[in-house]
């Protein structure tokens, strides 16, 4: 049963929303960051990356940095850019990227959910990671970024999202990247009492994207009940903020793999030693995926299948093994690690070994080949984790390893504020 609860909302004022939305905090580095906030100092970023408000010199995790913060969103309820929702209520919110839309409702969802394992997870978290959002959220008392989950097929949720977005929407705008973002609230009470009681007959959701952002505002949340012991479960530290979707409304992309060097191994013996495993072919020397038409083509087409870029050209890899049963040994990435990275490259830690990097789908292939050309090696383009793939891991109480998935489009940072000391 899942406890998913209406909220009151933080939210921007209407003219606001689209300079204030932004991407989540985690798909930039520091510099790219600055260069946002730079360029558009109403984003959200200079509230989720608030170091962008600081010189370089500055440690990104000092405390200045989050109270920094705190002060900038409290400004901006002041000022009116932000203005609270007058009672608790859930959302709809639908993104459309190139033509194709996903649509999801806003709510809150119980951290014993979270505990429990109605919440499953299929990545480990780093501690590290965890630190800052941990912080973040605990200085300015808000969630600010939504964790992204997903359900099964659910007709009667289904209906409901049919009849909501039938109304006016609070936002209708279209992103820089072209990303058409569109808001409805559920207002009505009967509606919000049948939503709440469809969410409850569900045994389970899936965190799809933002299990550090999930893993924080539990850990907060148990912080908050050691801080009020006489806690009685409706306070909004309680829950973490989520936009739920359903499995076939979403998209995964491929999470393709660069490596920096080959240690003591050279491009010939990499070739030499994936004939074991991989029917290799070559194409034609020179293609290059900028060109779409050759990016299609290159592209791996069925589990099973990658994509190398070496020394200039690329290559089809076909696994010659047979499927595996194991949901987490039978996904690409975990073949990919088995076979190749861990053997020949001596990876057997890809969330903490230097000589690997993780290039999202979003990007395209023509990344790998940039990366190739100024700071690596070689390049492994793979076929997209499916999502019944992602059930199938978190159902058997399992994980995937690093990187496995790499959902489009993002939902943005700063449409939804969840306050959770009031």
């Amino acid at each position: 049963m899942a406890d998913i609860r209406m909220f009151r909302a933080i939210r921007p004022k209407p003219e606001k929303a689209s300079a204030i939305a932004a991407l989540p905090y985690d798909v930039y580095d520091r510099r790219e960051a600055g260069a946002v906030v730079k360029k558009n100092p109403d984003s959200f970023l200079a509230i989720d990356r608030a170091e962008t408000n600081f010189p370089s010199s500055v440690n990104i995790y000092a405390k200045k940095v989050y109270e920094k913060a705190r002060d900038l969103i409290r400004e901006k309820i002041k000022n009116g850019d932000f203005i609270m929702e007058e009672y608790p209520c859930y959302y709809v919110y639908s993104l459309c990227m190139n033509g194709r839309t996903q649509r999801g409702f806003v709510g809150c969802v119980s951290i014993d959910d979270y505990e429990n394992g109605v919440v499953k997870k299929h990545e480990n978290t780093r501690a590290e990671k965890e630190k800052d959002r941990i912080r973040h959220i605990d200085v300015t008392s808000m969630q600010t970024g939504p964790i992204f989950l997903a359900y099964r097929k659910n007709e009667i949720l289904h209906g409901i999202m049919d009849k909501a977005v039938t109304k006016k929407p609070l936002y209708d705008f279209v992103a820089e990247d072209g990303v058409r973002h569109t808001v409805w609230a559920i207002r009505d009470p009967e509606e919000q009492k049948h939503l709440r009681r469809a969410f409850r007959q569900m045994d389970s959701c899936y965190i799809a994207d933002g299990h550090h952002r999930c893993a924080s505002a539990v850990k907060v949340g148990q912080m908050r009940r050691e801080e009020h012991p006489g806690y009685t479960g409706m306070e909004e530290f309680n829950t973490f903020l989520a936009v739920l979707f359903e499995e076939e409304e979403l998209m995964i992309m491929d999470y393709n793999r660069v490596l920096k060097n080959f240690g003591k191994h050279t491009a010939e013996d990499l070739l030499a030693f994936l004939e074991k495993d991989f029917v290799i072919t070559s194409f034609e020397k020179g293609i290059s995926a900028k060109k779409k038409e050759n990016e299609a083509l290159i592209k791996p087409a069925k589990k099973g299948e990658y994509a190398l870029y070496l020394q200039g050209t690329w290559y089809r890899l076909k696994y010659r093994g047979r499927g595996r049963k194991d949901p987490v040994k039978s996904l690409d990435v975990s073949i990919l690690q088995d076979r190749v990275l861990s053997p020949f490259f001596g990876i057997d830690d890809p969330k903490t070994d230097p000589n690997i990097d993780f290039v999202g789908g979003i990007r395209g292939l023509k990344e790998l080949e940039k990366r190739c050309k100024t700071e690596c090696v070689c390049a492994f383009a793979l076929y997209p984790t499916s999502i019944t793939e992602l059930f199938s891991v978190a159902d058997a109480g399992l994980l995937m390893p690093p990187k496995s998935t790499w959902f489009e489009p993002k939902l943005r940072s700063g449409l939804f504020l969840h306050e959770i000391e009031k």
